[in-house]
């Protein structure tokens, strides 16, 4: 009987920025492997501001996401080069 083996790893941080909402979507907007882009269920690494993104219709709710939050959905990139790309990222 064939064996069938399966696993997803998805680990994701959620970061506040002190620079705000602009300094939120100037480090989305500045990292080269973090794609900007919501959730897709694949294996490769995002960036998303959620304020504006997934979270956009809670604006001026009590469920709100703070406009400076950035989540983090890590794939199966080379972890140097990831560290490397959100280093870049905020530093630009």
């Amino acid at each position: 009987m064939p064996c069938l083996l399966y696993a997803k790893v998805e680990f994701f941080n959620l970061a506040i920025l002190k620079g705000g909402a602009d300094e939120a979507r100037r480090v989305a907007e500045s990292t080269r492997l973090f794609a900007l882009a919501e959730s897709l269920g694949g294996v490769e690494s995002l960036i998303e501001v959620s304020a504006v993104m997934t979270h956009a219709s809670t604006a001026n709710s009590p469920l709100a996401i703070d406009p400076s939050l950035v989540r983090l959905s890590v794939g199966i990139e080379n972890v140097a080069d990831l560290l490397s790309d959100l280093e870049n990222g905020l530093a630009a």
